[in-house]
């Protein structure tokens, strides 16, 4: 295990998933334009984990001998146990500890930020072994 996160795909994975997170958290602030809080999170990783699926296919698991649609399917398997995690901390920061702590500048970018890079080791491993296999 220890390995696969010293690959150079672990890398890509990495940078892949570090602009299809800055995808996420950008359309997030422009969704919060029109939406509130937790529904705008919920958009922004579905247009994250599109960027993410295009760019984690052509350049980190290229290999993969899956059928683009099985990829798909699980991807959204996988995805789907990641914007619970995304959401879950994005809110219990946003609502609850940093509130408490008394932090009230930038409060809901700091949580979603969290809670965007929370999911990375079990994203990784579930796409490795399942989405793109």
């Amino acid at each position: 295990m220890i390995r696969g996160l010293a690959s150079r795909q672990f890398v890509l994975f990495l940078l892949v998933g570090g602009l299809a997170a800055l995808v996420n958290f950008l359309s997030r602030i422009g969704y919060s334009h029109w939406l509130p809080f937790t529904p705008a999170i919920v958009l922004a990783y579905l247009t994250g984990m599109v960027t993410a699926f295009v760019l984690a296919r052509l350049f980190v698991f290229k290999d993969s001998a899956r059928p683009l649609h099985h990829s798909a399917f699980y991807f959204t398997l996988v995805n789907l146990l990641a914007v619970l995690q995304t959401w879950a901390v994005s809110a219990l920061l946003a609502f609850h500890v940093l509130p408490w702590l008394g932090v009230t500048a930038w409060r809901l970018e700091i949580a979603h930020a969290v809670g965007v890079a929370v999911p990375v080791f079990s994203s990784y491993f579930g796409h490795k072994y399942l989405s793109f296999r």
